[in-house]
């Protein structure tokens, strides 16, 4: 079984993404915004401004109170959009309860959208004409092609229908010739439906919400899930008798993980060279 680890995957991609932005004048700046003391937000952003210093990119960081008003945060978005000095902008999620994620998501320009998640993104997306597409399912993409596993003509399922994952990552599939079906909570049989399929990409968010041995033989088997337990991070799908099974799976961890920072460079580079070949 070929295991599908995502680090060679993020370092050919960072690679690029040094060579690319050594052509600019300016380095690509990725502008964050965090809302609050969420602790798992601010590991993530703590990685991704390490990132940023690491292959040369700036990087801002706007820590705003998580008592913040509506009209306050949408303030601030406003002002990083019409700041030229600003390539991309990340508003970190979740956001406080209080707070209209999606409203607030959707504020932010489409050509500084460093996630993909606007209403107008995802809309491009859908349309093929996105200039960036959602991290982790760009990264997916990615390591695909990097394995050269290719999806075309295939039999390929999506479990799972969020905004972040399951739904780009359904449009990026089709736009790559597969023929794809999106399941979910509400699937009927779901466990008896993987069988019937070459690819199944897991973004359940459960953990070892299916085993190994469900999918068909020799099947391709994406883990989206991670999951803190006590005996470590496992994901969605428990990987016991994978081996002599499945034809290729991604470990957890180690398997998409690595590629959703790389890619949110990724996406950095694509909004700065467009931004600065206007």
């Amino acid at each position: 079984m070929l295991l599908l680890k995502g680090k060679p995957v993020a370092e050919q991609i960072y690679h690029d993404i040094r060579q690319r932005s050594q052509a600019l004048v300016k380095a690509p700046h990725l502008a964050v915004i965090l809302v609050g003391n969420d602790p798992a937000s601010e590991v993530y952003v703590g990685i991704k401004e390490k990132t940023c210093i690491d292959i040369g990119f700036k990087s801002s960081l706007y820590k705003l109170a998580a008592n913040i008003t509506e009209h306050e945060l949408a303030k601030k978005i406003h002002e990083l959009n019409t700041d030229t000095a600003v390539d991309a902008i990340l508003l970190q999620l979740p956001l406080p309860a209080h707070l209209n994620a999606r409203k607030l998501t959707n504020l932010i320009a489409v050509q500084k959208d460093a996630d993909g998640l606007t209403a107008q993104s995802l809309g491009l997306l859908v349309s093929a004409q996105a200039q960036v597409a959602s991290c982790t399912p760009s990264g997916i993409m990615a390591m695909l092609r990097y394995y050269q596993l290719s999806v075309a003509g295939k039999k390929v399922l999506v479990i799972g229908r969020s905004l972040i994952v399951g739904m780009p990552l359904f449009h990026l599939l089709n736009q790559s010739n597969a023929t794809v079906t999106l399941a979910h909570s509400k699937t009927t049989g779901l466990k008896d439906l993987v069988k019937d399929f070459d690819f199944v990409f897991v973004a359940a968010g459960q953990p070892h919400f299916l085993k190994a041995t469900d999918f068909k033989k020799n099947a391709v088997v994406i883990d989206v899930g991670m999951h803190r337990k006590t005996e470590g991070l496992i994901g969605d799908v428990d990987p016991d008798g994978a081996e002599g099974h499945l034809s290729a799976m991604t470990p957890v961890p180690g398997g998409v993980g690595p590629m959703t920072i790389v890619m949110l460079m990724y996406n950095t580079l694509i909004l700065s060279e467009k931004n600065r070949a206007k």
